[in-house]
């Protein structure tokens, strides 16, 4: 943690997030509310193993990427039918939705990413990208394609407790990593299971995490003859 930590009450979007997004681009550590559930994230190889250190996160699990519609139409390769079920998730019904696919590593905005951070941040060819999670992950989504600059990360917890939806509800070690910490009261979608972001497998249509909104997904996907609970977790 840095000599003193930065904590900011949410009430401007864009020049708080441009605050977080300073301390990333600088190599910190940031705490910010998202819908789904607070979030810890970082960009350089320091962050992002004091993030993993902080969680006490195996590092055979890896990080997600903040993201939106344009950047994932640039990075995440996906066949084009799918992009309508993306869109309806996202657009009609605004929904948060976590999205697993291979990806273009040699996209500009990973030119600057140590290789430790891209290693820990995919997994077999694959990038998690975090969708429509909320003011705060769209705005610094936006700031971080301005500068080039991915944002990476996981829930603000320690590993395997669930999801935290408040502030003082994350665990001291994990708030202590941070350099600057936004409080955005409660997760929209705060539950009792602790768990965050629904996760899908693009390639097939596994579910890799049941999260928030599940089942109004399960719907929506099933408008397109995609029946994610038969197709059922991947292995």
């Amino acid at each position: 943690m840095a000599d003193k930590q930065i904590r900011l009450t949410a009430d401007n979007v864009e020049d708080q997030s441009r605050q977080v997004v300073d301390v990333i681009a600088g190599g910190g550590v940031a705490i910010i509310p998202l819908d789904v559930a607070y979030a810890i994230v970082g960009n350089s190889e320091a962050s992002i193993r004091t993030i993993f250190s902080a969680k006490n996160r195996s590092f055979k699990k890896p990080s997600g990427m903040f993201s939106n519609y344009d950047l994932l139409k640039e990075i995440q390769i996906i066949e084009p039918a799918k992009h309508e079920i993306i869109k309806a998730v996202i657009f009609d019904n605004d929904l948060p939705m976590s999205t697993v696919a291979p990806f273009r590593a040699d996209h500009p905005i990973f030119k600057d990413v140590p290789p430790f951070v891209l290693k820990n941040s995919t997994k077999i060819g694959t990038l998690d990208m975090l969708l429509n999670a909320g003011v705060f992950h769209n705005e610094m989504t936006r700031q971080s394609m301005e500068r080039g600059m991915p944002i990476l990360g996981s829930s603000a917890n320690t590993s395997l407790t669930g999801s935290k939806y408040t502030l003082a509800e994350i665990d001291a070690p994990v708030m202590d990593a941070a350099d600057i910490l936004v409080d955005g009261g409660k997760s929209k979608y705060a539950n009792d299971e602790g768990r965050s972001s629904t996760i899908i497998d693009f390639g097939d249509f596994t579910t890799i995490r049941v999260g928030v909104c599940y089942d109004k997904l399960c719907d929506i996907f099933l408008k397109f003859d995609v029946d994610l609970k038969k197709i059922g977790m991947a292995g």
